[in-house]
């Protein structure tokens, strides 16, 4: 099948870079490998990196502190471009050293404290920066910016994403397709949304409600706090992010959390994620415009030999983020930047290279 991904191959293959990946966890091994298999010198910097990296002929390891190294990458050989792939918490502490060194960075740690609070410094220290480039925020955030482009400000613009077992299972009907504190943070950060045109703070897991999810029956959706850098750069009277669980899951994490028994040593263990468990990755991305004209997005996966589905879908973001960028390395000025700000273009070589590898993208085609 012939498509942009296709025609668009030689110019994608760059010369080869150094890469230099900070964490190495379901994610970020999906990523790590498939530049590695792309050609790229990688070199990944985590503590304990998981198999897949650890058997990957042509991957370099530096074992140790991420953080103690992402001020000095030089040491370990050139740096092209950095990839930020470590769990919030600590990817929030690497993007400040990260802020201060000239690299261009592609961040997908997800942090509550983002990015783009420090355009400022990141300019005045020659710091180029991508960040939010996953499935959902990153090319959710790409699909809006392509509604407002074809629709102009939105009457309502709405997320809603999951990863989840294929059907419920005992328990929590969960696991965890990254870092389950992260999934901990998200449960628990107050979800900022847009009401009446207005950014306004509501309770994380609130406004509660049942959807249908195709091939999979009735879901349950809450709020989260996804939004993050379309709440300034997309205009709308109402724009939400919905997380997707089986019912009874986000029920018995309230209970818990209620009643004061919630542990969360216990639910990382009972959330960790098990390869032999069937499981998917559902995005829906719907945007209307003050006229009634509508469109709608949906991108479904569910994994593969190379990894989970939320590790492939949201790792084939990262990756078509970095390969643009070694191709075109003026794609984006010094400062930091959001997924929506990548040409309609690129979102559309994006989506044809998920397309390829058997992602299940449905919706208006971009870029063509």
């Amino acid at each position: 099948m012939t498509n942009r991904y296709t025609e668009d191959l030689s110019r994608l293959r760059s010369p080869v870079a150094s890469i230099h990946c900070l964490g190495a966890g379901l994610v970020g091994s999906y990523v790590a490998c498939r530049l590695a298999d792309r050609g790229h010198e990688v070199h990944v910097h985590d503590m304990n990196p998981q198999s897949s990296v650890v058997f990957h002929k042509d991957i370099t390891i530096h074992h140790g502190d991420a953080l103690d190294h992402c001020g000095e990458l030089y040491e370990f050989g050139q740096v092209d471009i950095v990839v930020n792939m470590l769990p919030g918490e600590i990817g929030k502490i690497a993007m400040n050293t990260l802020n201060e060194q000239r690299y261009r960075t592609v961040d997908l740690s997800f942090s509550d404290d983002t990015p783009d609070r420090h355009d400022e410094k990141a300019r005045d220290w020659g710091a180029s920066i991508l960040w939010d480039v996953g499935i959902a925020p990153g090319l959710s955030n790409m699909l809006l910016a392509e509604a407002y482009r074809k629709l102009g400000p939105l009457a309502k613009g709405e997320i809603r994403v999951g990863g989840n077992p294929t059907g419920p299972t005992q328990g929590w009907n969960y696991m965890a397709p990254f870092s389950p504190k992260d999934v901990i943070a998200e449960y628990t950060r107050p979800a900022r949304v847009i009401r009446d045109s207005e950014e306004v703070v509501l309770p994380a897991l609130s406004e509660r409600h049942m959807i249908e999810v195709p091939e999979h029956g009735q879901m349950e959706a809450f709020l989260t706090d996804g939004l993050r850098s379309v709440l300034s750069s997309i205009p709308a009277v109402e724009m939400s992010e919905y997380t997707i669980r089986w019912p009874g899951h986000i029920q018995m994490f309230i209970d818990q959390r209620d009643a004061g028994t919630l542990d969360e040593n216990e639910l990382l263990h009972h959330w960790w994620y098990d390869h032999k468990t069937p499981e998917f990755t559902w995005l829906e991305v719907r945007a209307e415009g003050h006229d009634g004209s509508e469109m709608v997005w949906r991108v479904a996966d569910y994994g593969g030999d190379d990894g989970s589905s939320m590790a492939r879908s949201t790792g084939m973001v990262t990756v078509c983020c970095v390969e643009e960028w070694l191709a075109d390395p003026d794609m984006l000025p010094l400062g930091v930047h959001a997924p929506e700000t990548l040409a309609p273009e690129v979102v559309g070589r994006i989506i044809d290279t998920m397309r390829s590898e058997r992602v299940r993208i449905e919706g208006p085609e971009i870029g063509s």
